[in-house]
């Protein structure tokens, strides 16, 4: 497999004739968590969403896991995306379905396995997350913290060796956030997976980081380590670990562009 799990070059990225981002190279190593940061506004989540097949560059490529994805037909595309793990903001779990179910819906998508085979995956990724015993629950019966690991559970039941996380510690106490970011390094170590988060949250952003990429002013203003971001004299990096916030970002969440009809 690729060191370089997801690499940009050159990209251009915007809505109409609008420019939210341009002239952006950026590369994401294997087995690194990589926090994407920056003001509000500052077309994060339009990024994500270009790493995830929702929006083609205006110019230049996305490659991930060594392909140049925008470049593949539809069914190879959605194999490469076949090996990517996303976590929804707001988890995204169907009410009506239980626990189990809810992670199951990967499998049923993609694997031709034997209902028990499945239902067996769903439980192991689901003690993993310490959910096994809420595995008949219904999400209305789950705590927010609660909700966001089975929501982990269910981007992971296919083993990916990618996973995209967009803001996962928002809407959580400070208490629960950190046990999320303790599952999310532990889930690193186990699975040997390389995480890429959306967040601004800074505490949570200094306790997973290793790499750092910084937006700002529709560009690329910083990728390294996050020693190298928290010691550098940029005055937008000062600014935001000084927590200094901005405008909205007007890329609309991940969960409402895949249910207007993208594909990922």
């Amino acid at each position: 497999m690729t060191d370089t799990m997801v690499q940009t070059t050159g990209l251009k990225l915007g809505y109409g004739e609008k420019v939210i981002l341009e002239g952006v190279d950026v590369h994401v190593k294997r087995g690194t968590i990589t926090c994407i940061i920056g003001t509000s506004g500052c077309g994060k989540s339009t990024l994500m969403k270009s790493f995830i097949g929702l929006l083609p560059p205006m110019t230049g490529t996305v490659q991930l896991l060594g392909e140049d994805l925008y470049a593949l037909d539809e069914g190879a595309r959605d194999r490469v995306l076949g090996n990517v793990g996303l976590l929804f903001q707001n988890g995204a779990l169907l009410g009506s379905m239980s626990v189990e179910e809810n992670v199951m819906i990967p499998l049923r998508e993609h694997a031709r396995l034997p209902e028990a085979v499945m239902r067996a995956t769903a439980r192991l990724r689901l003690r993993q997350v310490g959910l096994e015993h809420a595995a008949e629950l219904l999400p209305a019966e789950l705590s927010g913290g609660m909700r966001k690991r089975a929501a982990l559970a269910r981007a992971l039941v296919l083993d990916p060796p990618l996973l995209f996380c967009d803001e996962p510690s928002a809407g959580l106490d400070p208490v629960t956030g950190a046990r999320l970011d303790d599952l999310i390094l532990s889930i690193r170590e186990v699975l040997d997976i390389t995480v890429v988060v959306v967040t601004h949250e800074l505490y949570s952003i200094r306790r997973i980081a290793d790499e750092i990429i910084m937006l700002g002013g529709k560009r690329l203003l910083f990728q390294g380590s996050l020693e190298e971001a928290q010691e550098s004299g940029h005055p937008d990096l000062q600014a935001f670990f000084g927590r200094q916030g901005g405008e909205q970002d007007p890329a609309p969440p991940l969960l409402t562009a895949l249910q207007e009809g993208n594909r990922w």
